[in-house]
């Protein structure tokens, strides 16, 4: 839950380092948190008539977009690429997997053009 609550509060820093932990425990939270957003929607009955999901949930899209999107950037610079490579998800099919293997790389050892190895770093929690 650090991980995911740490990701919250360095929403607009699109600059750094975010290590493999950090953000695949925040995609885990995310998923769980969308998961119940989900199911309290359905639960109230306040679905949409053609959607399986309300308001509950895109209040909460809506909300989590902008810290996605920052630990997804922090994510690709941590194996020094930019921020930019994130619109290879574009490219149909293959983009997917491409940007799926990045996130899934091991970080720069010592420091890149965009900070310090965050597993270098001491941590606090």
């Amino acid at each position: 839950m650090n991980w995911y609550i740490k990701v919250l509060n360095n929403f607009k820093d699109f600059g750094g380092r975010s290590r493999r932990k950090e953000y695949w425990m925040f995609v885990l939270f995310n998923i769980m948190f969308s998961t119940g957003a989900i199911l309290l929607d359905n639960f109230f009955d306040i679905t949409w008539s053609d959607r399986a999901y309300g308001p509950l949930y895109s209040f909460y899209g809506l909300i989590i977009i902008l810290p996605n999107f920052a630990v997804l950037v922090r994510r690709l610079h941590d194996i020094g690429k930019s921020g930019w490579y994130l619109l290879v998800v574009l490219i149909p099919i293959i983009g997917f997997f491409w940007l799926l293997i990045l996130l899934l790389t091991d970080s720069n050892h010592g420091e890149n053009e965009y900070g310090r190895n965050p597993k270098e770093v001491q941590e606090t929690f």
